[in-house]
């Protein structure tokens, strides 16, 4: 499934989802104007597609580790895929993108204390065959942590003067 193949009724529904990924399907049925059996099918193909997944977040400093990092990851030419697999692999990672300018890849890692990062880092990151250098940036807090863009606005481009609100998890 490609973007161009979600309708309006598959993008009113992640919508849906994005605002509250509890909310019963009945109610998503009845506000879009179909069966419940429509929602659960199209939700079930979107997750199968890979485009939607639901699962409850966290703010992880919020939930017992101390220390959450950014690690910009500078590869080997042609050894990105192999090391961004490698860093997906890490069960303290929570995403790994690869990007363009001065690193190649960034990984998200969530640890204890210190101590762990130090071990994550040193001995799991830095030891991946292909990985040239890295450098730690530490989130020192969360000011915005959001899922909640708009399918309609990836559509069609916003206006200037445009504002969505988006669900956030905000420290306070």
């Amino acid at each position: 499934m490609i973007p161009e193949d979600l309708d309006q009724l598959d993008r009113g529904i992640i919508s849906a989802l994005q605002v509250d990924g509890r909310r019963a399907y009945s109610r998503i049925a009845d506000e879009v104007g179909v069966s419940e059996s429509v929602i659960r099918y199209r939700v079930r193909r979107l997750e199968d597609a890979g485009i939607l997944q639901i699962v409850g977040v966290a703010d992880p400093l919020r939930i017992g580790f101390e220390l959450m990092a950014l690690v910009g990851v500078k590869t080997v030419a042609g050894r990105l895929a192999e090391v961004a697999h490698a860093l997906g692999a890490l069960p303290e990672a929570s995403y790994v993108i690869a990007t363009a300018g001065s690193y190649d890849a960034f990984v998200e890692v969530m640890c204890r204390d210190t101590a762990h990062f130090t071990e994550v880092l040193t001995r799991q990151i830095q030891v991946i065959d292909g990985v040239i250098e890295t450098e730690a940036f530490l989130v020192l807090e969360i000011h915005k942590m959001t899922f909640g863009w708009g399918v309609d606005e990836a559509s069609e481009p916003a206006a200037p003067d445009r504002a969505t609100a988006t669900p956030s998890l905000e420290p306070g």
